[in-house]
């Protein structure tokens, strides 16, 4: 199996028999290319003394296109350059408050749910183990959690993940092992370089008001990277009826994104009036996962025209030139774009 991506590499008979037969050891060559898996595979003849080779050096060379699998919801084909991920499709969860440290439930007016947290699960997560929807690209974690006043997730560990969390309402409090201590509200963006290793902890301190923000962890670029911590308050950035850059790659130097992660990714964040339109153009080779955080919209392009509404996303594969229709009341949508 590839260790990159579900692909199975299958051998041809011919090599395989060559080796079997000589008990020669098989040489292979694996690269990769955008989209597509190309090997080389290689078996050497026996020479015998005064004997003409027992067998002729067989080459063997074949390109396999990434597949539709069971281990990711993905599909790589050209004719689809829009697939759609509806509230259905997300898992909810809402665990015990004693798994992270909280009192019991309680019944107030300003509660807006009955348990201390509801979290919606993109992908497996936690009790959620759905061979189906692993990650989509770098993108491993996507979880939209709303958190009752006065609770939180206490203090626990992470290590080699990016992970950025995008505030949506109300004001999360971070706490963590190197020293920082921080509240942000909406709009904002933290994100957390786990590394080698980092504790930390999440908060809602707010005793009147719920939290809800996006937590995002992608795989990093590399192991054992330093622990760090930053962020951006939502005021740094315009998103008022357009596309705002808040995040993107460490090695992107000439990006002024005000967040950089040890990954090849670019997050965009828009919220916008009923009416109006934004537009975003998807490159070839890379594609894109789109989240209505809230309210609704069209989303049109080669793939024709489709409606999102809060909470559903949709995975976007480019050439595709993107325009967004905020519909009512208005939509706050995340854009994630990466390498394919």
């Amino acid at each position: 199996f590839c260790l990159n991506c579900p692909s199975e590499i299958v051998s041809c008979r011919k090599s395989r028999r060559n080796r079997n037969a000589q008990g020669n050891r098989e040489d292979r060559v694996v690269q990769h290319t955008t989209g597509k898996l190309e090997f080389v595979r290689e078996v050497s003849s026996v020479r015998i003394p005064g004997r003409a080779p027992l067998f002729q050096p067989v080459r063997h060379r074949k390109v396999v296109t990434h597949p539709t699998t069971r281990r990711r919801n993905v599909i790589m084909a050209s004719s689809k350059l829009f697939v759609k991920v509806n509230q259905s499709d997300l898992f909810v969860s809402e665990p015990d408050p004693r798994m992270f440290g909280n009192p019991n439930n309680e019944k107030l007016p300003c509660w807006t749910n009955g348990n201390w947290l509801k979290s919606r699960f993109h992908f497996s997560f936690a009790e959620y183990n759905n061979p189906a929807r692993t990650q989509f690209g770098a993108l491993r974690v996507m979880n939209d959690d709303l958190v009752q006043p006065a609770r939180g997730f206490g203090t626990h560990s992470h290590r080699d993940a990016e992970i950025a969390t995008y505030i949506v309402e109300g004001s999360l409090t971070h706490q963590d092992s190197m020293g920082t201590k921080e509240t942000l509200g909406r709009g904002s963006v933290q994100f957390m370089t786990a590394g080698t290793g980092v504790s930390h902890s999440e908060f809602n301190l707010d005793r009147e008001k719920p939290l809800r923000f996006i937590q995002m962890w992608f795989t990093p670029s590399r192991r054992g990277l330093q622990p760090n911590y930053g962020s951006m308050r939502g005021d740094q950035v315009n998103r008022k009826n357009q596309w705002a850059l808040v995040v993107s790659s460490v090695e992107d130097t000439g990006n002024p994104a005000p967040i950089k992660l040890n990954q090849d990714i670019n997050m965009f964040c828009t919220e916008m009036d009923q009416g109006t339109t934004t537009t975003i153009a998807l490159k070839l080779g890379r594609k894109a996962y789109l989240l209505c955080v809230e309210g609704s919209v069209g989303v049109s392009g080669k793939h024709g025209e489709e409606l999102l509404l809060q909470h559903e996303a949709a995975h976007l594969f480019g050439p595709n030139d993107l325009t967004f229709s905020a519909d009512s009341p208005g939509a706050h949508c995340l854009f994630i774009d990466m390498a394919a």
